[in-house]
């Protein structure tokens, strides 16, 4: 699903667990840990954007992950080193589901988890976010929400790429100008619930892979936030029940109700004997019901 997701150069600095490189002077190198903090959040966005699909576990197994996980300090238990490929992408797919995408669970959208409701405001915010830099979001296997976890995540590191690609350029302009935006958006989607869903999905998840990606996601959204030098308060608070916003509804008082609706040519038509006693009839029947 992800290719080359942690195919890091072996020169550059390692990341750890909740670490963000310090900004190095040369813009070439600023590029380079632009790049690389692009990885980590592609890899991030691919746990919780779907259910693992076997190129992405097959990456994450393999002794040079496992070692950069390690020294990252994500500490996975059997249930993912030692299980056979088959049975481990079905218990993900399993732990997936129940976690992140069944009734009871805990969905990893940003709407969800701020009103208790889908396609609320940040779901808009975030779509015309998206649409004014460019981004157009592609259906996938499932409905695709605008705040969902992963596709904040991605949105973020594509930011960075085209940042990084920006000082290759000698665009400084540029790049500076998708830094603030980079802060924007950790100010009003990323920094306002990432860090206490991480809490949450650390203290409920069952099986080791889950756990340990959020308790990564926690530590690298607070590096992140202290880096960028911002002060976002935490409104998700790692709720286990997140109690529904009412759902607003303009109304115009100046606008006609009920019969005042209707044409004239419509209110003739009901007024009809037949249509009259069709009513009738049908009130009768909604009161046996």
């Amino acid at each position: 699903m992800l290719k080359n997701v942690l195919a890091l150069d072996d020169s550059e600095e390692e990341v750890g667990a909740g670490e963000t490189a310090t900004v190095l002077a040369s813009p070439a190198e600023t590029a380079a840990d632009w790049r690389a903090r692009a990885e980590i959040y592609r890899l991030l966005s691919g746990v919780f954007v779907e259910e693992p699909g076997r190129e992405f576990v097959t990456a994450l197994r393999s002794p040079e992950a496992l070692a950069q996980l390690a020294e990252a300090g994500l500490r996975f238990d059997a249930d993912f080193l030692d299980a056979p490929q088959d049975a481990l992408l079905e218990a993900l797919a399993i732990e997936y589901t129940t976690q992140f995408a069944s009734s009871g669970g805990f969905p990893p959208v940003e709407s969800v988890r701020l009103t208790g409701r889908y396609k609320q405001q940040p779901n808009f915010d975030a779509m015309q976010t998206y649409k004014r830099l460019g981004f157009v979001l592609q259906p996938g296997r499932f409905e695709v929400f605008a705040d969902q976890l992963g596709i904040e995540l991605m949105f973020v590191a594509e930011l960075l790429e085209r940042g990084a690609t920006a000082l290759e350029q000698g665009d400084a302009v540029t790049h500076r100008r998708l830094e603030k935006e980079i802060k924007r958006f950790w100010s009003q989607h990323l920094g306002r619930w990432v860090r206490g869903y991480s809490r949450l999905i650390e203290r409920t998840a069952e099986h080791s892979f889950y756990r340990e990606m959020a308790r990564f996601l926690g530590g690298f959204a607070a590096e992140e936030i202290e880096a960028m030098s911002l002060r976002i308060e935490d409104a998700d608070q790692a709720r286990l029940e997140v109690p529904k916003d009412d759902i607003r509804v303009e109304f115009n008082p100046n606008e006609p109700v009920c019969n005042g609706c209707m044409t004239d040519a419509l209110s003739t038509t009901l007024s009809a004997p037949d249509n009259v006693r069709r009513l009738e009839e049908m009130r009768s029947l909604g009161d046996l019901r």
